[in-house]
Protein backbone atom coordinates (compact mmCIF):
# COMPACT_ATOMS: atom_id res chain seq x y z
CA UNK A 1 0.00 0.00 0.00
CA UNK A 2 2.90 2.35 0.76
CA UNK A 3 4.25 1.79 -2.75
CA UNK A 4 0.81 2.50 -4.24
CA UNK A 5 0.47 5.73 -2.26
CA UNK A 6 3.93 6.92 -3.31
CA UNK A 7 3.21 6.18 -6.95
CA UNK A 8 -0.16 7.90 -6.90
CA UNK A 9 1.15 10.95 -5.06
CA UNK A 10 3.86 11.15 -7.68
CA UNK A 11 1.53 10.75 -10.65
CA UNK A 12 -0.77 13.45 -9.31
CA UNK A 13 1.77 16.16 -9.97
CA UNK A 14 3.35 15.46 -13.37
CA UNK A 15 2.45 16.25 -16.97
CA UNK A 16 1.73 13.89 -19.85
CA UNK A 17 5.28 13.59 -21.23
CA UNK A 18 6.84 13.08 -17.81
CA UNK A 19 4.08 10.61 -16.91
CA UNK A 20 4.97 8.32 -19.81
CA UNK A 21 8.65 8.40 -18.87
CA UNK A 22 7.84 7.55 -15.28
CA UNK A 23 5.48 4.71 -16.22
CA UNK A 24 8.29 3.15 -18.25
CA UNK A 25 10.53 3.17 -15.16
CA UNK A 26 8.04 1.79 -12.63
CA UNK A 27 8.55 -1.71 -11.14
CA UNK A 28 7.00 -4.67 -12.95
CA UNK A 29 3.41 -5.54 -12.15
CA UNK A 30 1.59 -2.26 -12.73
CA UNK A 31 -1.61 -1.08 -11.05
CA UNK A 32 -5.25 -1.74 -11.83
CA UNK A 33 -7.70 1.09 -12.36
CA UNK A 34 -9.22 0.28 -8.98
CA UNK A 35 -5.83 0.51 -7.26
CA UNK A 36 -5.12 3.82 -8.95
CA UNK A 37 -8.44 5.19 -7.73
CA UNK A 38 -7.85 3.91 -4.20
CA UNK A 39 -4.35 5.34 -4.04
CA UNK A 40 -5.50 8.71 -5.32
CA UNK A 41 -8.31 8.79 -2.78
CA UNK A 42 -5.89 8.05 0.02
CA UNK A 43 -3.44 10.73 -1.09
CA UNK A 44 -6.20 13.33 -1.39
CA UNK A 45 -7.75 12.39 1.95
CA UNK A 46 -4.39 12.77 3.68
CA UNK A 47 -3.83 16.19 2.17
CA UNK A 48 -7.34 17.38 2.98
CA UNK A 49 -7.11 16.21 6.57
CA UNK A 50 -3.80 17.98 7.06
CA UNK A 51 -4.94 21.32 5.66
CA UNK A 52 -8.40 21.32 7.24
CA UNK A 53 -6.83 20.65 10.63
CA UNK A 54 -4.62 23.72 10.26
CA UNK A 55 -7.58 25.96 9.52
CA UNK A 56 -9.76 24.69 12.36
CA UNK A 57 -7.13 25.37 15.02
CA UNK A 58 -7.40 28.58 17.06
CA UNK A 59 -6.07 31.40 14.87
CA UNK A 60 -6.03 29.04 11.89
CA UNK A 61 -7.46 31.89 9.82
CA UNK A 62 -6.68 34.91 11.99
CA UNK A 63 -2.90 34.43 12.07
CA UNK A 64 -2.52 33.01 8.57
CA UNK A 65 -1.91 35.88 6.17
CA UNK A 66 -2.84 33.72 3.18
CA UNK A 67 -6.42 33.31 4.36
CA UNK A 68 -7.03 35.90 7.11
CA UNK A 69 -10.46 37.44 6.66
CA UNK A 70 -10.55 41.22 6.67
CA UNK A 71 -13.49 43.56 6.22
CA UNK A 72 -14.80 44.01 2.68
CA UNK A 73 -12.71 46.67 0.96
CA UNK A 74 -15.74 48.96 0.80
CA UNK A 75 -15.86 48.93 4.61
CA UNK A 76 -12.21 49.80 5.11
CA UNK A 77 -13.41 53.29 6.01
CA UNK A 78 -15.20 51.82 9.05
CA UNK A 79 -12.05 50.10 10.23
CA UNK A 80 -9.94 53.21 9.63
CA UNK A 81 -12.45 55.38 11.47
CA UNK A 82 -12.38 53.22 14.59
CA UNK A 83 -8.61 53.24 14.68
CA UNK A 84 -8.38 57.00 14.23
CA UNK A 85 -10.40 57.59 17.38
CA UNK A 86 -8.38 55.18 19.48
CA UNK A 87 -10.57 52.12 19.13
CA UNK A 88 -8.06 49.84 17.41
CA UNK A 89 -8.74 47.05 19.89
CA UNK A 90 -12.45 47.16 19.01
CA UNK A 91 -11.63 47.01 15.31
CA UNK A 92 -9.31 44.06 15.93
CA UNK A 93 -11.97 42.21 17.91
CA UNK A 94 -14.45 42.71 15.10
CA UNK A 95 -12.06 41.18 12.57
CA UNK A 96 -11.14 38.40 14.97
CA UNK A 97 -14.83 37.49 15.30
CA UNK A 98 -15.07 37.00 11.54
CA UNK A 99 -12.09 34.65 11.56
CA UNK A 100 -13.26 32.70 14.60
CA UNK A 101 -16.53 32.02 12.81
CA UNK A 102 -14.65 30.70 9.78
CA UNK A 103 -12.51 28.45 11.97
CA UNK A 104 -15.65 26.97 13.52
CA UNK A 105 -17.28 26.44 10.14
CA UNK A 106 -14.37 24.62 8.53
CA UNK A 107 -14.68 21.88 11.15
CA UNK A 108 -17.74 20.72 9.19
CA UNK A 109 -15.84 20.35 5.91
CA UNK A 110 -14.13 16.98 6.27
CA UNK A 111 -17.17 14.71 5.66
CA UNK A 112 -18.02 16.66 2.50
CA UNK A 113 -14.49 16.33 1.16
CA UNK A 114 -14.41 12.63 2.04
CA UNK A 115 -17.65 12.10 0.12
CA UNK A 116 -16.31 13.94 -2.94
CA UNK A 117 -13.09 11.93 -2.92
CA UNK A 118 -15.03 8.68 -2.49
CA UNK A 119 -17.05 9.47 -5.62
CA UNK A 120 -14.03 9.98 -7.89
CA UNK A 121 -14.47 8.01 -11.12
CA UNK A 122 -11.61 6.62 -13.15
CA UNK A 123 -12.11 9.45 -15.67
CA UNK A 124 -11.88 11.98 -12.82
CA UNK A 125 -8.74 10.28 -11.54
CA UNK A 126 -7.13 10.31 -14.97
CA UNK A 127 -7.89 14.00 -15.47
CA UNK A 128 -6.45 14.83 -12.05
CA UNK A 129 -3.35 12.74 -12.60
CA UNK A 130 -2.66 14.34 -15.99
CA UNK A 131 -3.90 17.81 -15.01
CA UNK A 132 -2.22 21.08 -14.15
CA UNK A 133 -0.63 22.04 -10.84
CA UNK A 134 -4.03 22.80 -9.30
CA UNK A 135 -5.99 19.92 -10.79
CA UNK A 136 -6.80 18.14 -7.51
CA UNK A 137 -7.84 21.39 -5.82
CA UNK A 138 -10.00 22.37 -8.79
CA UNK A 139 -11.71 18.97 -8.73
CA UNK A 140 -12.62 19.34 -5.05
CA UNK A 141 -13.73 22.93 -5.60
CA UNK A 142 -16.10 21.92 -8.40
CA UNK A 143 -17.56 19.03 -6.42
CA UNK A 144 -17.89 20.55 -2.94
CA UNK A 145 -18.42 24.32 -3.09
CA UNK A 146 -22.23 24.26 -2.91
CA UNK A 147 -22.34 21.66 -0.13
CA UNK A 148 -19.63 23.46 1.84
CA UNK A 149 -21.44 26.80 1.54
CA UNK A 150 -24.61 25.20 2.88
CA UNK A 151 -22.68 23.74 5.81
CA UNK A 152 -20.58 26.81 6.59
CA UNK A 153 -23.29 29.45 6.42
CA UNK A 154 -25.45 28.38 9.40
CA UNK A 155 -22.36 27.73 11.55
CA UNK A 156 -21.06 31.22 10.85
CA UNK A 157 -24.49 32.76 11.41
CA UNK A 158 -24.76 31.00 14.77
CA UNK A 159 -21.27 32.12 15.77
CA UNK A 160 -22.14 35.73 14.97
CA UNK A 161 -25.39 35.50 16.91
CA UNK A 162 -23.66 34.35 20.08
CA UNK A 163 -21.95 37.73 20.46
CA UNK A 164 -24.46 39.90 18.61
CA UNK A 165 -21.93 40.55 15.85
CA UNK A 166 -24.48 39.95 13.12
CA UNK A 167 -26.74 42.79 14.24
CA UNK A 168 -23.84 45.13 14.95
CA UNK A 169 -22.29 44.66 11.53
CA UNK A 170 -25.61 44.71 9.70
CA UNK A 171 -26.40 48.06 11.32
CA UNK A 172 -22.99 49.49 10.45
CA UNK A 173 -23.19 48.31 6.86
CA UNK A 174 -26.74 49.56 6.36
CA UNK A 175 -25.74 52.97 7.68
CA UNK A 176 -22.75 53.00 5.34
CA UNK A 177 -24.98 52.10 2.39
CA UNK A 178 -27.29 55.01 3.21
CA UNK A 179 -24.51 57.54 2.57
CA UNK A 180 -25.12 59.27 -0.79
CA UNK A 181 -22.96 58.27 -3.74
CA UNK A 182 -21.10 55.41 -2.00
CA UNK A 183 -20.82 51.99 -3.62
CA UNK A 184 -23.26 49.84 -1.73
CA UNK A 185 -22.02 46.60 -0.19
CA UNK A 186 -23.63 43.32 0.75
CA UNK A 187 -25.10 43.87 4.24
CA UNK A 188 -24.93 40.12 4.93
CA UNK A 189 -21.55 39.54 6.55
CA UNK A 190 -22.52 35.91 7.08
CA UNK A 191 -22.55 35.43 3.32
CA UNK A 192 -19.29 37.37 2.98
CA UNK A 193 -17.45 35.35 5.64
CA UNK A 194 -18.84 32.08 4.26
CA UNK A 195 -17.36 32.81 0.86
CA UNK A 196 -14.09 33.98 2.39
CA UNK A 197 -13.88 30.76 4.41
CA UNK A 198 -14.41 28.73 1.23
CA UNK A 199 -11.64 30.66 -0.50
CA UNK A 200 -9.38 30.00 2.47
CA UNK A 201 -9.97 26.26 2.41
CA UNK A 202 -9.16 25.92 -1.27
CA UNK A 203 -6.19 28.27 -0.98
CA UNK A 204 -4.58 26.02 1.61
CA UNK A 205 -5.31 22.82 -0.30
CA UNK A 206 -3.71 24.41 -3.37
CA UNK A 207 -0.66 25.31 -1.27
CA UNK A 208 -0.31 21.65 -0.31
CA UNK A 209 -0.71 20.51 -3.89
CA UNK A 210 1.83 22.98 -5.27
CA UNK A 211 4.25 22.15 -2.46
CA UNK A 212 4.41 18.50 -3.48
CA UNK A 213 5.12 19.59 -7.04
CA UNK A 214 7.85 22.12 -6.37
CA UNK A 215 9.55 21.59 -2.99
CA UNK A 216 12.39 19.11 -3.03
CA UNK A 217 12.18 18.76 0.75
CA UNK A 218 8.75 17.14 0.43
CA UNK A 219 10.12 14.35 -1.75
CA UNK A 220 10.86 11.97 1.08
CA UNK A 221 11.57 8.75 -0.81
CA UNK A 222 14.25 7.78 -3.31
CA UNK A 223 11.63 7.18 -5.99
CA UNK A 224 10.08 10.61 -5.55
CA UNK A 225 13.48 12.30 -5.69
CA UNK A 226 14.47 10.48 -8.88
CA UNK A 227 11.21 11.12 -10.67
CA UNK A 228 10.90 14.76 -9.74
CA UNK A 229 14.50 15.31 -10.80
CA UNK A 230 13.24 14.49 -14.29
CA UNK A 231 10.40 16.97 -13.89
CA UNK A 232 12.80 19.68 -12.76
CA UNK A 233 14.50 19.61 -16.16
CA UNK A 234 11.38 20.81 -17.96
Amino acid sequence: MKKITVVLTLLLFVGCNELQQIVNQLPQGGLSQEQIGQGLRQALNNGIEHQVTKLTAKNGFYKNNLVKILLPKELKVVDDGLRKIGLSSLADEGIKALNRAAEDAVKTATPIFVSAVKDITFTDAKNILLGDKRAATSYLESKTTTALYNKFNPVIKNSFSKVGADKIWANLINKYNSIPFVTKVNPDLTDYVTNEALDGVFTMIAVEEEGIRTKVGLRDTDLLRKVFALQDKY
